[in-house]
């Protein structure tokens, strides 16, 4: 994209394409995260045997943006007692964080904003940063029921990090690389030498499984919305936003999930590839970006599918059985998985047997 400013100075050729470069990915994003809050509504409501939203636009589709549009126009009203400056930055933080780890993010083969070696790293330290967006707003709150929520997030979502680390670390030894797309690339074959997916593998699928369940865990999602138990913490750390500081946790939970469905999708069932390396799923009618594309959105709407099917079906776990799941089962399962892996590598990979 740098070459299409060539007449200008390459400094500013390269910020101008960086800008766009960015755009095109947060602003589909942010639509994105409209339209799954629509797309989440409608499965619950047929889960539920109801319609869901059917009234503002054709199917209701604009419900969303009439929803943005209510909490806009609504005062933004800080409580006396709260640390203002705070108050007001805990959701900026969020939501922020919730867009910078699509950077690394690969769409298609070369589809990528920041195709950086260390882009799983990176991925790492953007998700650690939001609990600081929640730790914030319950403490600025000024509020005991904020707070003791905030607390309760934070230690969630460090529990299931952990895990998710230990996860990560088998991804990382089995592609030999932690930039994403390498991890993509890596799986082309990978089961049976024409399946495309880490997921399929034995020795990962059990590895994709506690990934899933706590990528459920690190966004809040049912059954692990602890968060926001009603009968304890009314609505949790946002008990005290309006306006358009709670729209933006509300679409920082949301860009969350998203994020987490394509980590999915990236990382155990082949990304930008199709399920199947066979020539002819490489090539769809049209443009060659429309390939990687159509993949990895498909993958993503699956998960997402997946996340609302889990939210409207399970009831919430009790904090003490979330914080058991996670330090009791899935830390000792993924650090067993580590040392599985990496024996497993250094037989057949590193240092084959009769080699």
């Amino acid at each position: 994209m740098i070459s299409w400013f060539s007449a200008l100075p390459y400094g500013w050729a390269y910020f101008i394409a960086t800008i766009i470069d960015i755009l095109v990915i947060a602003l589909p994003v942010m639509l994105a995260v409209a339209m799954i809050i629509y797309a989440d509504r409608k499965i619950w409501a047929a889960i539920a045997l109801r319609r869901g939203p059917n009234v503002v636009g054709p199917f209701g589709l604009l419900q969303s943006f009439a929803d943005g549009l209510k909490v806009f126009l609504q005062e933004t009203i800080v409580p006396a007692a709260a640390n203002r400056t705070l108050f007001l930055i805990a959701p900026i933080i969020t939501f922020t964080v919730a867009l910078i780890a699509w950077a690394v993010i690969p769409f298609s083969s070369y589809s990528v904003l920041a195709n950086i070696n260390i882009g799983l790293l990176y991925i790492l330290a953007a998700s650690s940063l939001g609990v600081y967006g929640v730790i914030l707003a319950g403490w600025a709150s000024n509020s005991k029921y904020p707070f003791y929520s905030a607390i309760r997030a934070a230690a969630q979502m460090v529990s299931y990090e952990v895990a998710i680390g230990f996860v990560l670390i088998s991804v990382v030894m089995w592609a030999g690389s932690f930039n994403m797309q390498t991890i993509v690339l890596a799986q082309k074959g990978e089961v049976l030498g024409f399946i495309n997916a880490n997921g399929f593998n034995p020795l990962l699928f059990p590895m994709a499984v506690v990934f899933l369940i706590s990528s459920m865990a690190e966004t809040s999602r049912t059954p692990f919305d602890l968060t926001e138990a009603e009968s304890e913490l009314v609505a949790g750390y946002q008990t005290e936003y309006s306006s358009m500081s709670f729209a933006l946790y509300w679409l920082g939970e949301y860009a969350n999930v998203i994020l987490m469905c394509a980590l999915n999708a990236t990382l155990f069932w082949g990304g930008w590839l199709p399920p199947l390396d066979l020539p002819f799923l490489y090539h769809i009618p049209g443009t060659t970006i429309g390939l990687g594309l159509f993949w990895i959105f498909l993958k993503i709407a699956i998960f997402f599918f997946i996340f609302s099917w889990v939210k409207a079906t399970l009831p919430r776990y009790r904090y003490d059985q979330l914080m058991r799941l996670g330090w009791k089962i899935f830390l000792p399962l993924s650090l067993f998985f580590v040392f599985l892996v990496s024996g497993w590598l250094m037989l057949t990979r590193y240092h084959p047997i009769g080699g």
